[in-house]
C-alpha cells in the first residue's frame, strides 16, 4: 500500500504503484500513471499542464513514470502536450531538487538529473545518464546512454554517448571513464571506444569515421556510429 502524507495532493485518474510514498505538499496531477515503489518529495508537482502555446485544457495527455524513482522537493514533471501523448520516465531515476522534465520527454533508466537541471520540450535521455546541476537542455536533443552532462553546460546539439559533454555551448570532452568502469564496461569495450573517440579528431569525413568505428567490432563503437547517423540537430563535437 502507497503511503500518501497529508496535505499532498492526488488529482483524478492517477495511478500509483505499490509501496509509493508521496510526501506532504506535493501533488501529482491528473493523467498520471505511476508504477511501484516511486518516492515524492515535498512541494514536487508531477504531471503538471505543458509550458506549450500549442496546449489547450481539454487535451488528455499522460506522464508515464515507471518503479523505483525518486524525486526530490520541488521538482516539476509536465505531460504531453498532445492529444494521447505522454511524458516517460522509466525506472530509478533520481532526480535532484527542482530539476525539471518538460513535456513529451523520454528519459530512460538509472538517470540522474542534478538540482535545477532542466530538459526542454521533446528532450530524449538514455539510461544511465548523467546530468550535472543547473544543466539546461533545448528541446530536441539527445542525451545518450552512459553520457556525462558537466556543470552548468548549456546542450544545444545531441550529447555523444559514452562521453562527457562540458561547457557553452556543450561539447564532447573525452569518454566517461568514471561512469563506463562503473557500470562495468570491460577494458575491450573502453578501448574500443578510445578508438571511436580518437576517430571524431580525425582530419577525414565524418561518413568515412562512422565506417571505421563501426568496423571496431565493438557494440558501444556501433552504438556511438548510430547515435550520430540519428542525428537532427547535430551533435556535439569533441573541441580540437
Amino acid at each position: 500500500m502507497s503511503k500518501i502524507h497529508p496535505t499532498a495532493i492526488i488529482e483524478d485518474d492517477v495511478t500509483l504503484g505499490e509501496d509509493c510514498e508521496i510526501a506532504a505538499y506535493a501533488v501529482i496531477k491528473r493523467h498520471t500513471r505511476m508504477g511501484a515503489r516511486n518516492r515524492v518529495a515535498e512541494h514536487a508537482v508531477i504531471g503538471g499542464n505543458p509550458q506549450d502555446f500549442k496546449f489547450t485544457a481539454d487535451i488528455i495527455s499522460y506522464t508515464q513514470i515507471g518503479d523505483d524513482n525518486y524525486f526530490r522537493e520541488g521538482v516539476t514533471i509536465h505531460r504531453g502536450s498532445r492529444p494521447d501523448s505522454a511524458t516517460q520516465i522509466g525506472n530509478g531515476c533520481f532526480l535532484m531538487a527542482y530539476a525539471h522534465i518538460a513535456h513529451d520527454c523520454i528519459v530512460g533508466n538509472q538517470v540522474v538529473m542534478a538540482n535545477t537541471a532542466g530538459l526542454a520540450g521533446e528532450v530524449t535521455v538514455a539510461d544511465h545518464a548523467f546530468i550535472s546541476a543547473a544543466v539546461t537542455v533545448h528541446q530536441f536533443c539527445r542525451i545518450g546512454r552512459n553520457a556525462m552532462v558537466g556543470l552548468s553546460s548549456k546542450v544545444v546539439q545531441d550529447a555523444l554517448p559514452f562521453c562527457i559533454t562540458d561547457g557553452n555551448p556543450g561539447r564532447a570532452r573525452g569518454l566517461n571513464l568514471v561512469g563506463l568502469k562503473r557500470n562495468g564496461f570491460s577494458r575491450d569495450e573502453i578501448s574500443a571506444l578510445k578508438n571511436a573517440y580518437r576517430l571524431l579528431y580525425a582530419r577525414i569525413p565524418l561518413e568515412d569515421a562512422l565506417a571505421k568505428m563501426r568496423a571496431l567490432e565493438s557494440m558501444a563503437a556501433g552504438e556511438m556510429a548510430a547515435f550520430i547517423e540519428g542525428s537532427r540537430r547535430g551533435f556535439a563535437h569533441p573541441t580540437h
